[in-house]
């Protein structure tokens, strides 16, 4: 009695029984049912064949081997003194094959997230999870990570692998996007002679990107003659073309997504007044500012 490992990637399988000349009747079987019966084939199964290379081989070749071929298989002999037998049983091996995974999906910063991974193998396959992110660290090992409370540093490229060591490993990958509201990271002010062309950054993170507004006080400003705003992705600039006296003060960088809003104060300055221009500026939360945002965020809908 032997164990036979077989993987359902290699398409043939012949199973090998070798006789002497003294056996007068020899058959194959799976299980209780006969297969061949000396030479005549009595399974319906196409894939099934009899091997006789010369008088003493009869063996059993299964074409495009299934996991249903799976069992015990018996060569028995009878000789003039008794009969015998020899078993194999076939074990099929199926290399893992991920299924079904989660869709790509974008979600609000504190939401609870459940990403799903199905695969089938013979064994049953292993499924581990990864976060491509810079360590790419592993997670939780199973059909279905849990994430409770999603934060942003939590966004990024799932990998979902499945694997048994018949075969490869089976990969899918499901992007996970969180939402959260602006955070204003950086400003810098100008320190900027009369005459000369001032520029205020305000850099701001968050997801959806963030649309960008500039106050004077109280007074939202726009692009003219005498003042430019620039805005690329997630950075705005705020440029004075030619500053005057009048033009020294305090702006305000105010950042807004549907999930927020947040501002900041920048500072255009005459050299000499002692402000620290690397200084990541004073953030503000006044309400006039605020109040001014959200009605112009509505009139625009």
């Amino acid at each position: 009695f032997q164990w036979f490992n077989w993987r359902k990637l290699t398409v043939c399988l012949s199973v090998r029984c070798y006789v002497d000349d003294k056996v007068s009747k020899v058959a194959w079987l799976n299980r209780s049912n006969i297969i061949f019966a000396g030479e005549d084939k009595w399974s319906l199964d196409p894939r099934v064949e009899l091997v006789t290379q010369g008088q003493l081989e009869y063996s059993l070749r299964i074409q495009k081997v299934d996991v249903f071929d799976e069992g015990p298989y018996t060569c028995s002999i009878q000789t003039k003194q008794q009969p015998k037998t020899s078993q194999v049983y076939l074990i099929v091996q199926v290399p893992p094959v991920i299924y079904k995974v989660s869709d790509d999906i974008i979600v609000n910063e504190g939401s609870n997230v459940t990403l799903t991974c199905l695969a089938s193998g013979r064994p049953d396959p292993s499924i581990t999870w990864r976060l491509l992110n810079p360590s790419a660290e592993a997670l939780d090992v199973g059909e279905y990570l849990e994430i409770s409370g999603i934060v942003r540093s939590q966004a990024g490229r799932y990998e979902c692998k499945a694997s048994n060591d018949v075969s490869t490993p089976d990969v899918k990958y499901v992007n996970v996007v969180v939402n959260y509201p602006p955070y204003i990271k950086e400003v810098r002010s100008s320190e900027t002679p009369v005459g000369q062309a001032g520029v205020l950054h305000c850099e701001a993170s968050a997801v959806p990107q963030p649309e960008f507004e500039w106050y004077r006080d109280e007074r939202r400003l726009s692009s003219s003659q005498s003042v430019s705003i620039q805005i690329s992705g997630s950075r705005t600039l705020l440029v004075v073309a030619n500053v005057t006296e009048d033009d020294y003060g305090n702006y305000t960088c105010v950042a807004t997504n549907r999930l927020g809003i947040h501002n900041a104060s920048v500072f255009l300055y005459k050299p000499g007044t002692g402000r620290d221009i690397n200084a990541s500026g004073c953030v503000c939360q006044s309400f006039w500012l605020l109040l001014l945002s959200v009605l112009s965020a509505l009139l625009k809908c």
